[in-house]
């Protein structure tokens, strides 16, 4: 029983990295298709920076809703929140004289109290999360509009400002990535002993599983060396990218090298199953609403700081972005799957394809509905892999 367990795992390993590969080679060919259909002007480091900074938003959300999916959650009102975190945001520095500081601690603690109130209403009074956060994207955007006055409200502070329209200088930007690097190496070898200690490896494949490890370590090190040299080309790594990547760092280590991290993903394989188990159920799904909150919360404050204001309509169905990166990134709506550099993967190729189209003059509807039929294979892929595993 227990050898068939860890075959299972071996199995599920496996399919994550090789789904994270073809994501990732899919990518590659997007980008020289687009760098080819558009003469030259998708790969430069001009247009590379752009395309981070329309990801980070994204990226950021999609990390929490990564870790919320996994849990066999959902929730659609995040773009309603972000919305609202951002007009809250903006009131207070403009017109409440809350500062910068203030100003952003507010926006994430009323993101954190509504992922809160979110987390109860499921958890404990045993409402549909689909029903919960469909009543939270009318109430929230509500709530902006009336807190608004249906206005936009524009943000004058140069320091706010700077936090989502700035780089970072060239030195912090290598110092980031060497530690990164060295958070990496670390990851690496505590998945390594991680497996080594639920007896995963046999002398058969010991040696073929360190190498790839190895070999991911080392992709993933000179991916971020040439990430940050490519950036410095162009006045250095986005503010915004940096706190994108260091949400996915963190989000990295929360999903697999803690205990909260590895209840999730036991909740939405067999909730039933984990609460028998020990785990406290309810708890970790509050504790993941609150988790998704935080970061829809510092999503607000860039998207706020790049546009220099905050409207009534920001953040317009950015929880379907956010889904979609997912479910493209290999995570399965039914929870107990998926991984956060997956949703990474996923959040870069929906505006990899929204940079590339917008380059080539495609218009609107085409490109939404291009990205609608993406979505809808991507699901398709995955319930098929499911019934043919299953």
């Amino acid at each position: 029983m227990k050898e068939e367990k860890q075959r299972e795992l071996q199995i599920k390993l496996q399919t994550s990295s090789l789904r994270a590969y073809t994501m990732l080679a899919i990518l590659i060919l997007i980008w020289l298709f687009f760098h080819w259909q558009t003469g030259g002007i998708f790969l430069t480091p001009r247009n590379l920076s752009n395309l981070m900074l329309q990801t980070s938003v994204t990226g950021i959300l999609a990390i929490g809703m990564l870790m919320l999916i996994a849990a066999g959650q959902i929730d659609l009102s995040v773009g309603s929140v972000l919305g609202l975190a951002g007009g809250v945001a903006a009131i207070a520095i403009t017109y409440w004289d809350y500062g910068v500081a203030g100003s952003i601690i507010l926006a994430i603690f009323v993101c954190m109290l509504i992922g809160f109130v979110h987390g109860t209403l499921v958890a404990y009074f045993n409402i549909p999360a689909f029903i919960v956060t469909l009543g939270g994207l009318l109430a929230w955007r509500g709530a902006i509009k009336g807190l608004s006055q249906g206005e936009t409200v524009p943000i004058l502070n140069p320091t706010f400002k700077a936090i989502g329209q700035s780089n970072v200088p060239a030195n912090v930007g290598w110092t980031l990535a060497l530690v990164a690097i060295a958070l990496i190496l670390f990851l690496t070898y505590n998945h390594a002993k991680k497996l080594k200690k639920l007896s995963l490896e046999t002398t058969n494949n010991s040696n073929n599983q360190k190498l790839l490890s190895v070999f991911r370590a080392i992709i993933l090190s000179v991916a971020f060396l040439l990430f940050t040299y490519v950036m410095n080309l162009e006045g250095g790594i986005p503010f915004p990218v940096l706190i994108f990547l260091l949400s996915a760092l963190a989000g990295t280590f929360i999903t697999n090298s803690t205990v909260f991290g590895r209840h999730l993903y036991a909740i939405g394989g067999n909730r039933e199953a984990a609460r028998l188990s020990g785990i406290d159920t309810k708890g970790s799904i509050v504790k993941v609403y609150i988790l998704l909150g935080m970061l829809t919360g510092v999503a607000a404050v860039i998207f706020a700081a790049r546009q220099a204001s905050a409207s009534p309509d920001a953040g317009t169905l950015k929880e379907l972005e956010a889904i979609a990166a997912c479910v493209i990134g290999g995570a399965s709506l039914v929870g107990g799957r998926g991984t956060i550099f997956g949703a990474c993967l996923g959040a870069l190729i929906m505006s990899s394809l929204d940079n590339g189209m917008s380059l080539l003059n495609i218009r609107d509807y085409v490109q939404e509905i291009i990205k609608g039929t993406i979505l809808v294979l991507a699901v398709g892929i995955d319930m098929a892999g499911r019934k043919t595993r299953g």
